[in-house]
């Protein structure tokens, strides 16, 4: 699938969740995900407990956060 079907999968509006990027359909956003992913939640323990997700949603948001941070900069820190 390519990146852009992947991206599709993630929409933003307003009016949702005050605007942060959510897997179309539902109300989880992105970062909800990535979070869950962070402290060690499965694919599949994820998708168990949100039945209406498939595999590809969790791609899109991993692909969303990538993106996401590739069109960002970051200055280093100063260390004292």
């Amino acid at each position: 699938m390519s990146d852009q079907k992947l991206l599709e999968r993630i929409t933003l509006d307003p009016e949702v969740m005050a605007g942060k990027p959510v897997i179309r359909g539902t109300r989880l956003t992105v970062d909800y995900v990535l979070n869950l992913m962070a402290h060690g939640a499965s694919d599949e323990e994820i998708l168990r407990e949100y039945e209406g997700l498939s595999q590809k949603d969790l791609r899109a948001c991993l692909l969303f956060g990538a993106k996401s941070l590739s069109e960002s900069s970051f200055m280093p820190l100063e260390t004292t």
